[in-house]
């Protein structure tokens, strides 16, 4: 529910400037220097643990790998676009690779991202820009038409469309 202005509980904002609240987005306060949550929206850290290292563990990672478990849920031996390669695609692309999946490919307008996701289980590569057609039609001749599984991490209507269009009847 994109129009929710305040927390899930009460509707209420934690937050203000000078006597104003200040709406939360989808109920997050990811820019706030101080934040009030819910129990449930906190993981405890090791103070050992380097800061510069386990920041990945915040949405991105999360978000990507269950999505890909959770939601789309590949089965051994299935192929799968992951369209985006930050944080939430490396994650979704992690859940693939878990799951099993015999064909990873990656799709992003970045191609130098394409060495890292490799690391994450991307077995093949796609750049929309380097194509004279759709991604879509790009993917559905690679796969004899079209991936088991698609999992888009840009936010793009686009990319959402092109993710939608690429997985098999």
């Amino acid at each position: 529910n994109t129009d929710r202005v305040g927390m899930i509980h009460d509707g209420e904002s934690r937050f203000s400037i000078k006597g104003k609240p200040i709406n939360h987005f989808l109920g997050t306060s990811t820019f706030s220097e101080y934040t009030v949550v819910h129990s449930g929206q906190v993981a405890k850290i090791n103070p050992e643990a380097p800061l510069d290292k386990v920041c990945i563990v915040s949405c991105g990672l999360s978000t990507g790998l269950g999505a890909t478990l959770n939601v789309a849920k590949p089965k051994k031996g299935q192929s799968v676009a992951v369209f985006g390669l930050g944080a939430v695609g490396l994650g979704a692309a992690e859940g693939a690779r878990i799951a099993g999946a015999s064909r990873i490919i990656g799709v992003d307008l970045n191609s130098n991202r394409f060495e890292q996701a490799k690391k994450f289980g991307v077995t093949e590569f796609v750049n929309p820009k380097e194509h004279d057609k759709p991604v879509q039609q790009v993917i559905a001749d690679m796969t004899n038409g079209g991936v088991d599984r698609s999992v888009e991490c840009t936010g793009s209507v686009q990319a959402m469309i092109q993710a939608f269009e690429c997985v098999h009847d």
